[in-house]
């Protein structure tokens, strides 16, 4: 296993030699009778992260019998079997876990060796996918995003917009952005901000149901929220107050839920409840007055926002100037974290 690990190394050096014939914006794979080797072994990495050669040879635009010709051809090139193959999945066998991993680091030096070039490090090329909230991408990054493209026109953005989990690796997502606090500890986490919350409703709902002047107020009261659910979790959130230095809990009834900002917001001015919600989001309705602060005495714990990315991908120049750029788009609007 040495020596084929040394012959690997050996042809990464002569790949990289050559980097000017082999920088492509898309990575697709050659063609050929006998598949490259590097070739081989990032579609067998792909059929790994997939669990499905189609998926694979879909996303590497082979045909499946392509795909599997070079499995073949790779198994019998290492004389061991790197795949279980039924029906219903693909798995790796001992061998092919083993190989998988070191794939997947030959593969990644080779993709930062390529990168980390003067000129691509100063001028990084290729596609970046990131995936960003609904509200965080219309009102925070995309009006900005004309900024990023001037400065680096060679990378190719692809933004994703959703409030579900998104499997980084397994999508072959870059980066995300995300509110709250990050659940995923194999991800790398880079703090963008902490916005400030208000807690607030409309002035015909105050009307009906009364201003609650403590959080205590709004069982007493039975006030009605405005409820926010995910696929993350479906449940209720609870609102949070500061409290004589403590965070207290409130859980209120609801008769509507939505899972998106801009529907949570406008069911509030409609008087459907009360919402918590980053001051940012409502700054014009509370300038207009169809929405109202409520309880400013004991305000919401700030929302934390975060760019998440897997650790192999610490050294990509694409993933690392726009880290960098969102990390400091967000310190311009709301100011850098201390």
């Amino acid at each position: 296993m040495a020596a084929r690990w040394q012959s690997l190394c050996s042809e990464l050096a002569n790949k990289y030699a050559n980097l000017a014939n082999t920088i492509q914006r898309k990575p697709t794979i050659h063609r050929t009778h006998s598949m490259d080797r590097f070739d081989a072994m990032r579609l067998f990495t792909r059929i790994v992260e997939l669990g499905s050669f189609t998926q694979a040879a879909a996303a590497l635009e082979l045909p499946r019998a392509t795909a599997t010709h070079a499995i073949k051809e790779l198994e019998a090139r290492l004389q061991v079997r790197l795949l279980e193959r039924t029906t219903r999945q693909v798995r790796t066998t001992v061998d092919g876990q083993a190989y998988y991993e070191r794939c997947r680091h030959l593969l990644l030096e080779l993709e930062d060796a390529e990168s980390s070039l003067a000129q691509l490090a100063v001028n990084p090329r290729g596609r970046l996918r990131i995936d960003i909230h609904g509200a965080a991408a219309n009102d925070i990054v995309l009006p900005r995003i004309g900024d990023f493209h001037a400065r680096y026109p060679n990378i190719v953005l692809a933004v994703g917009s959703g409030d579900r989990l998104v499997e980084l690796v397994r999508e072959g997502v870059d980066c995300v952005v995300r509110a709250g606090e990050p659940k995923d500890s194999s991800l790398v986490t880079r703090r963008l901000a902490l916005l400030p919350q208000v807690t607030c409703a409309s002035p015909a709902y105050l009307a009906e149901r009364g201003t609650p002047l403590t959080p205590a107020d709004l069982l007493g009261q039975q006030h009605l929220a405005v409820n926010f659910f995910s696929s993350s979790r479906p449940d209720h959130f609870p609102y949070l107050f500061e409290v004589n230095g403590r965070i207290e809990q409130v859980v209120l009834p609801d008769w509507i839920s939505v899972n998106n900002a801009d529907s949570y917001k406008t069911c509030a001015e409609q008087g459907c409840g009360i919402i918590q919600v980053p001051r940012y989001h409502i700054e014009r309705q509370l300038r207009a007055g169809t929405l109202v602060e409520i309880l400013a005495d004991t305000p919401c714990p700030p929302m934390v926002y975060s760019v998440l990315y897997p650790q192999h991908r610490l050294l990509s120049p694409r993933v690392r100037v726009f880290v960098d750029w969102v990390t400091a788009l967000y310190a311009e609007r709301f100011g850098a974290l201390r």
